[in-house]
């Protein structure tokens, strides 16, 4: 993958995965589950290997360590660790996702489709109103799908995807249009699990900026002073 421009048609790429919202608790807490689909012209068994090989993980997403087994720890490079708390070959898995003090829950299930797999994304984590309301389910929505691209990207030429043009993509013109249909697709999820819609429109447009804005003195040239 050469230079920022590493998906052809952003728009259609981000109309690839279908998004949910829920509304749940979990241990007596209000709980926002985020569930994003999508469908890869793959077998499971190797979609499972993208998933699980940490190897692999690298390759379309982030460098990982730690014990990818029932009961391990793992721990992404520069991201969220945890433990793994459930896995069925080739099926699915669950585990906890952990930055700081803050703890949420993910799970994938694999799913066969046609000739392919549908993988089937479901984060839930408890309700921060404020933070809800500034930002809505795309500010970990959008993260997510920016990673199911790479995950495509990787499936489709068996390859690594190039870090630096990945770290890159949201920041170009094709990854700004990428992050506003995303950002807007979680936006109408969250109003049809009963969000007034111009709040959640508005969360949307504050979540594509956190995510497309350069961050100052990025790309600067260190002068030595």
């Amino acid at each position: 993958m050469e230079g920022v421009a590493v998906i052809p048609d952003p728009l259609a790429a981000a109309g690839l995965v279908t998004r949910a919202v829920r509304s749940s608790t979990r241990d007596g807490a209000p709980t926002k589950v985020a569930v994003a689909h999508r469908t890869y012209p793959t077998g499971a068994e190797d979609l499972w290997s993208a998933l699980t090989d940490a190897e692999r993980i690298p390759r379309w997403f982030l460098p990982v360590s730690g014990d990818l087994h029932v009961g391990g720890r793992y721990q992404l490079e520069g991201n969220a660790g945890g433990l793994v708390e459930r896995c069925e070959r080739p099926r699915s898995f669950a585990l906890t996702w952990e930055m700081g003090p803050a703890v949420s829950w993910l799970q994938v299930r694999l799913v066969p489709d046609g000739a392919g797999t549908r993988l089937e994304l479901t984060h839930e984590a408890p309700v921060d109103p404020g933070f809800w309301e500034e930002f809505g389910p795309g500010a970990v929505g959008v993260g997510w799908d920016l990673a199911l691209v790479g995950l495509g990207l990787h499936l489709a030429s068996g390859t690594a995807v190039d870090p630096a043009a990945a770290a890159a993509f949201s920041t170009s013109p094709e990854g700004v249009a990428f992050v506003e249909r995303a950002a807007a697709g979680w936006a109408e999820a969250a109003v049809t699990d009963g969000d007034e819609p111009s709040g959640a429109r508005a969360a949307a447009e504050r979540t594509t900026a956190f995510y497309t804005t350069v961050p100052d003195g990025a790309g600067e040239e260190d002068t030595g002073a």
